[in-house]
């Protein structure tokens, strides 16, 4: 009977106890490995929820092979990667997580159609998200001692290493804590620049479920935590699909700029006839920035993006700039579609913002009045203000407004902390918001700020979690100031830890507001001061963490004198701009200002979903579309 029951337990355990991809895992335990501490575990766990946030099992399957390079390889033992290779499981079904390779040969030697296939004497490094009334006690309890965050609903990685042996058995052991190291930066690297793959949609047959991208290479600087910091903060991380791609450097490039795959369009300048919509807004030139009448006009046959009033004025711009960048705007035309946010019901296209705020009822109403050109005359700050919060929102019903409440159930563990946002959707079904609500639209900017604090910068996400005072330095206000109902929003999202002092620094804000402190919440407050960012820092208290939003860095020579500032404080800075273009340009300004970039361009979870298109191109715009962040 009992030989019965082992042979019974064996089978349960290869089927169900057993990966790769088979079951909740081998049972290995962090805290059996050598040399690890509960505070190396914890940003560990951290790392693998934000990447488990950012849902790269929407797009990506096995067949995806993505190159990992952590910094040289004389930092890791044997003068070589730990695991160079990785691809993402469980994205057409089973366990979700992803698995580590030693070389490229391994992956497709052990990647099928379906699974992933036994290769004798191979070793891959496995990290799979198992529900954690799935998983071994061992983890259960580890989990529990230390609070450790969840990714998603009560799902957490379990980390092991398998080896299959020459007789056809699986094997499984704990990482060692150099490849956990190695596991940590990719996972916070792998999270911020996975949603930059652009799909190339002419290669590859149309019935096949596997999305093709382009070739794509970026590099990040990821920072130790002070527990995996050895005598350096940061460490450069590159992540590479397919994994031998590499830079392509062009002539023009110098050492500050970051080299571009887009191919160069024919030397001939091809033109098309478009259309111009006349319930548009006004189109202008983008070379004499004239503005384009009549229902006829010109624009870059290869890309589609750039219009123009007469052919000659396009020969002079493909000249001057826009042959080097032509082949970029064409593929930011072609993500149009892929940002769209398609969850909510109200109209989601503001080229007349007048008619799209008459269509919902609240045109010149409240907050909404800084959303067209009606009250353009009245400085910043100081629309009229009358009535309570349903005046500020423009009398939309109770289900279309977040009312000054704070958010219910929202303990873990019985204790309270910041709560912690993934997209519009969560943050709909939290407050319990009709999706035909267009709050979204003003409530990026208190948002965006928020994502920011609690997840892009780990310094003041901490300060948070400690129940301490974040001091954020917000540049050049605008709409903003009077918005502040909506920034109050900020304050319940804290859910009852921390504290945030925001200093609003603009030549915009108005003489008879600088100076004074709105307390729009019990724990968010809001200091105005007028003037440029690089002459009145010096009287203001040392930031944690700088925001610009919708800054347009590279159109504003006054920046120049704010970014060396900026580099000489030392604190991380972040920056939003409208459209991908503006923010690709945004990044050489920040090189050229000597700023290191940590965080790379991003399409930004809290963007409006309110689109515009930039005056003289067809390139979809974004209040906030995309963040890019910097450090000294």
């Amino acid at each position: 009977m009992d030989l019965h029951l082992k042979n019974l337990f064996d089978r349960f355990q290869e089927q169900f106890g057993s990966g790769p991809g088979l079951g909740p895992g081998s049972g290995t335990c962090l805290m059996k490995v050598e040399g690890i501490s509960s505070n190396f575990i914890k940003p560990l766990f951290k790392a693998s929820a934000a990447l488990y946030r950012t849902e790269p099992w929407r797009r990506l399957r096995p067949g995806h092979l993505f190159g990992v390079r952590v910094g040289k390889d004389s930092d890791w033992s044997g003068k070589k990667q730990p695991f160079p290779c990785s691809q993402f499981i469980g994205g057409d079904g089973g366990d979700i997580g992803f698995y580590m390779f030693r070389s490229e040969n391994d992956a497709k030697k052990m990647t099928g159609l379906r699974e992933t296939i036994r290769v004798p004497n191979v070793e891959l490094l496995r990290v799979t998200y198992e529900l954690e009334t799935l998983m071994f006690p061992s983890n259960r309890k580890m989990i529990k001692s230390l609070s450790l965050e969840a990714s998603g609903n009560d799902r957490f990685p379990v980390i092991d290493v398998a080896r299959c042996t020459s007789s056809g058995e699986l094997q499984f052991r704990n990482p060692t804590l150099e490849e956990l190291k190695f596991v940590y930066a990719f996972m916070r690297a792998i999270s911020l620049v996975h949603p930059l793959l652009q799909a190339d949609k002419e290669s590859g047959p149309n019935w096949t479920r596997l999305i093709s991208f382009d070739p794509f290479i970026e590099t990040v600087d990821i920072q130790w935590p002070s527990e995996m910091a050895r005598g350096h903060e940061l460490v450069a991380v590159t992540i590479s699909h397919p994994p031998g791609q590499a830079y392509e450097e062009k002539i023009s490039s110098t050492t500050s700029s970051t080299p571009t795959k887009y191919a160069e369009p024919p030397d001939e300048v091809t033109f098309m006839d478009i259309r111009v919509n006349s319930n548009s807004s006004s189109i202008h030139c983008a070379m004499c920035e004239k503005e384009v009448h009549g229902d006829q006009s010109l624009c870059c046959g290869r890309c589609r993006a750039v219009v123009y009033c007469i052919s000659l004025c396009q020969k002079q711009h493909w000249k001057e700039s826009h042959k080097s960048m032509c082949g970029l705007y064409k593929a930011m035309m072609e993500r149009e579609e892929e940002l769209v946010m398609k969850i909510f019901m109200f109209p989601c296209s503001a080229a007349q913002p007048c008619k799209w705020l008459e269509s919902l009822g609240i045109h010149q109403k409240g907050m909404w009045r800084r959303k067209c050109s009606c009250y353009s005359h009245c400085p910043f700050g100081l629309l009229p203000v009358k009535g309570g919060l349903w005046d500020s929102w423009g009398g939309l019903d109770d289900e279309e407004y977040p009312g000054d409440l704070p958010f219910h159930n929202q303990l873990r563990d019985g204790i309270s902390s910041p709560i912690l946002l993934s997209g519009w959707s969560e943050y709909y079904n939290l407050r319990s918001l009709s999706l035909s609500s267009p709050v979204a639209d003003i409530l990026s900017h208190p948002l965006t700020v928020y994502h920011i604090l609690t997840a892009l910068s780990i310094n003041t996400k901490n300060l948070l979690l400690k129940g301490k005072e974040v001091i954020l330095h917000h540049l050049g206000p605008e709409g903003e100031m009077d918005w502040m109902p909506a920034f109050s929003e900020i304050s319940h999202l804290l859910n009852g830890l921390g504290n945030i002092q925001i200093i609003m620094v603009g030549p915009e804000v108005p003489t008879n507001l600088s100076g004074t402190t709105s307390g729009i919440s019990s724990r968010v407050r809001v200091n105005l001061v007028r003037g440029v960012y690089q002459e009145e820092a010096t009287y203001l208290p040392s930031p944690h963490v700088i925001v610009a939003l919708n800054c347009a860095l590279d159109r504003y020579s006054s920046w120049g004198g704010a970014l060396d500032l900026i580099k000489a404080i030392g604190a991380p800075a972040f920056f939003t701009e409208q459209s991908e273009i503006l923010c690709a340009n945004a990044k050489q300004v920040l090189r050229g200002a000597g700023l290191h970039i940590t965080h790379p361009v991003t399409p930004n979870p809290f963007r409006s979903p309110v689109k515009n298109h930039d005056s003289s191109t067809n390139l979809p715009s974004y209040s906030n579309g995309f963040v890019l962040g910097v450090n000294a």
